[in-house]
């Protein structure tokens, strides 16, 4: 437990540090964090032909309301607080790609939820608007990585522990 805990929190002290670098910003991060904007815009889009996406803002044409996607509202650092864990957990590499692949998917297909929720949520209410982004989606964030953390524990190596015992 104390190799678990004293790995977990290095590999995110590494990789908090590696994706605070300016390189890493401008060329992964933020381009990224593009992305999600327009997937966005264009789940939205399939009902809603008025949202928008420039760069990592997401507008609606109709009402002005905007959101931008700032660090820390992408995915990306619960996805490093879901890696971290994955890696330090004591697993095959193999059992531990599945985890970081499943569980961004996870992360992100969440945070999705989350960004669309708020850019409805926004124009409807300003005060549930704030209370919903500082608070209720923060956690529900770092809650869906624990729980994915916690089946991925779970499920892969006691699987593969009783299938190479068989």
């Amino acid at each position: 437990m104390k190799r678990f805990f004293l790995l977990f929190i290095g590999i995110q002290l590494l990789l908090f540090g590696v994706e605070l670098l300016k390189p890493v910003q401008e060329h992964v991060v933020l381009p990224f964090t593009a992305q999600l904007a327009r997937l966005c815009s264009a789940l939205i889009s399939i009902s809603d032909k008025s949202a928008l996406a420039v760069g990592k803002v997401l507008i609606d044409r109709a009402t002005g309301f905007a959101v931008s996607i700032e660090p820390g509202c992408n995915g990306v650092e619960a996805c490093i607080v879901l890696f971290a864990a994955i890696v330090a957990f004591p697993a095959r590499w193999r059992d531990r790609l599945v985890g970081l692949a499943a569980g961004f998917a996870a992360v992100q297909a969440l945070n999705v939820v989350r960004i669309i929720s708020l850019f409805y949520l926004g124009q409807w209410n300003r005060e549930w608007f704030e209370f919903a982004h500082h608070y209720l989606w923060q956690g529900l964030i770092m809650l869906d990585v624990l729980v994915v953390f916690l089946v991925w524990a779970r499920y892969f190596p006691q699987r593969l522990a009783t299938a190479h015992a068989a």
